[in-house]
């Protein structure tokens, strides 16, 4: 994610202009703010990765918000020791889908110049089944070797986390294609995610068209969120969260990477600084009392 602070309030570290970069793991490469400012960044910045969406974000005092609320904007509190605030536009960077064709027909070839045309990333694969290399979960795998190696094709395919493999075959034909590799052994569970024919139904059309049809129902899949998250990443990736509550000021902390906790009567706490830390342990009973 690529974070740009776009206005501030002094006294705040953060200056107009300054980026930073902030990977699905949270690590931050650039300077964004103080101890209150940046964990908080990085947190909006997961959720914006997640969504696959950009967003503006006001990080100010509790009391500024309802006044800074407008559409487009999430308003995040922050109770530092000063009243500075900042805004900061958090935008993910994603890779662009991947279309694998595989096989050295015409409709394989026009396929991955569509795609590359449209921005995407491609990969032609025109003989053999060692693709494996070239798919992860944000891939679109099309076999359309044209009755070559459909079944090696097809089965290699569906050991990948493509989110989408299509074989381009007549109905007949994709039938016997998904009938062979059952009695190899292949799961019904696995063959479900085979679309055959690949592509949107649209008659009797020249090979071109069967690579538009293939692509418009790839994009239309991908615009009904049935081909994952938008930009959630392998899970791999992505470091589970959890967050507290600090107590004192309301701030959500991520446990994860807080600096400033204590245990009190047997649970632990967390704080955004050493002055709500400070302000819980000299009193703990006043925030105790009245948590949810």
């Amino acid at each position: 994610m690529l974070a740009t602070v776009v206005w501030r309030r002094a006294p705040s570290s953060g200056k107009e202009g300054a980026t930073a970069l902030i990977t699905p793991d949270r690590a931050v490469r650039g300077w964004l703010g103080g101890a209150c400012a940046e964990p908080t960044v990085v947190r909006e910045a997961l959720r914006a990765l997640e969504e696959g969406s950009p967003r503006l974000l006001f990080l100010g005092p509790p009391e500024e918000l309802d006044g800074r609320a407008r559409e487009g904007v999430v308003t995040v509190p922050i109770a530092c020791q000063s009243e500075g605030a900042l805004e900061v536009y958090v935008e993910p960077v994603l890779p662009q889908p991947q279309i694998v064709a595989i096989g050295r027909s015409p409709a394989a070839g026009a396929l991955a110049a569509l795609a590359t045309g449209m921005g995407w990333r491609s990969a032609l694969i025109e003989e053999g089944v060692d693709f494996d290399a070239e798919v992860d979960e944000r891939s679109y795998v099309v076999v359309a070797t044209q009755g070559h190696f459909d079944e090696d094709a097809l089965e290699h395919a569906l050991a990948t986390p493509a989110a989408y493999v299509g074989l381009v075959a007549s109905r007949k034909r994709a039938d016997a294609v998904l009938g062979y590799l059952r009695d190899r052994g292949v799961t019904d569970e696995a063959l479900a995610r085979v679309h055959a024919p690949a592509g949107l139904d649209l008659g009797h059309i020249s090979t071109e068209e069967i690579a538009v049809a293939i692509l418009a129902e790839i994009v239309q899949l991908k615009a009904a969120g049935e081909l994952g998250a938008a930009g959630a990443g392998p899970e791999s990736e992505r470091a589970p969260r959890h967050e507290e509550i600090d107590l004192v000021c309301g701030m959500t902390v991520d446990v994860a990477d807080a600096r400033h906790r204590t245990v009190h009567d047997g649970r632990a706490y967390y704080f955004c600084s050493a002055g709500c830390l400070g302000s819980f342990t000299s009193d703990p009973a006043r925030f105790v009392t009245v948590a949810p």
